[in-house]
């Protein structure tokens, strides 16, 4: 049985402000384990998005633990099973319920590491079986994506920036917490060419040549918000005044961007329904129907498997709907 381990107590983070929200489980095993479980998703998760998963994934697992009256140091293998089994029997996909699991495994991972626990119960438990050979990404043809940007008025500001934050995603395969979190100095020349830097998921920092058109978007806004010299700012601020859109110093976050497309691709008459990594797959699914490699694209998307790359792989479609076709009744 796993024992939690004693130790002095030693001040709690301030995330949580007076423990709200805190699973009384974690709270009953003490300050110790208190304390770890915040500092997992405060100094051990960096990306935004798993840190808000792990911890909705996390603290629905623990309060189904309280309801069945379990604490910290009498959770087994069998528990966590059983758990999982009645995620699969809810609504939630395959993938979910396996990043449910991902985020409990991860935590315990972490308790361990610190003397909290002795043994990971959710080491031996399995997830569902899931394999996916095609993304769920909509992704856009280039005539689309060609409506999309010829449809953003450039006679203003937010224009000019909203078209070019959309090119950095199409022709970088950036992701958008990337994009968005571009700083000036991101956007540079080495030699007759200019560059972006993209800071990924995992502290990564991926660079590459900008496409010429993107160089065209990138230095039509630049020039035109005038920001060119303050390096160390964001590139993509927000906007603010209401109809006068006067330019702020404060980026633009992803739910923005997210806002942003949405408007965009309405009112360019795109029935697709998009969303923040449609870029990201209409760009590799161009530079793949056009004769480019499966592993360059992995490079350029800054995956770590070609699997993931291949998800957003569309090219096989317009073959499918042309054998489709074939069928004449």
């Amino acid at each position: 049985m796993n024992k939690i381990i004693q130790s002095n107590k030693k001040p709690l983070p301030t995330l949580i402000s007076g423990n709200a929200g805190l699973p009384i489980v974690i709270s009953n095993a003490g300050d110790r384990a208190t304390y770890r479980y915040i500092e997992f998703f405060t100094a051990q998760i960096r990306n935004p998005n798993t840190r808000r998963a792990y911890l909705a994934s996390t603290t629905k697992f623990f309060d189904w633990c309280q309801e069945h009256e379990l604490s910290l140091d009498n959770i087994h293998s069998i528990h966590i099973a059983t758990y999982i089994e009645v995620l699969q029997q809810s609504e939630l996909s395959a993938p979910s319920v396996k990043q449910h699991l991902a985020g409990i495994r991860m935590l315990f991972d972490w308790l361990v590491t610190g003397h909290i626990v002795e043994v990971n119960p959710a080491t031996s438990v399995r997830g569902p079986k899931h394999v996916a050979k095609r993304g769920k990404t909509p992704i856009l043809t280039p005539e689309e994506t060609r409506q999309l940007f010829d449809s953003i008025s450039t006679d203003t500001l937010i224009g000019l920036r909203d078209r070019a934050l959309i090119a950095v995603m199409v022709y970088t395969f950036g992701r958008v917490t990337a994009v968005t979190s571009m700083k000036v100095k991101d956007y540079y020349p080495v030699g007759k060419r200019w560059w972006v830097r993209l800071h990924e998921k995992g502290g990564k920092r991926h660079e590459m040549p900008a496409h010429h058109t993107l160089e065209q978007y990138l230095d039509e806004y630049l020039d035109a918000a005038g920001i060119r010299d303050q390096a160390k700012t964001p590139l993509f601020r927000t906007f603010s005044g209401g109809r006068k859109h006067v330019l702020t110093e404060n980026p633009m976050m992803q739910t923005y961007g997210w806002q942003m497309i949405q408007r965009r691709a309405a009112a360019a008459g795109i029935a697709t329904k998009i969303c923040n990594h449609t870029f990201r797959g209409t760009g590799i699914t161009t530079y793949l129907s056009n004769n480019g490699t499966l592993e360059k694209a992995q490079q350029m998307a800054a995956h770590e498997s070609p699997r993931t790359t291949k998800l957003y792989d569309r090219t096989n479609d317009a073959l499918s709907l042309d054998e489709i076709e074939k069928i004449i009744i």
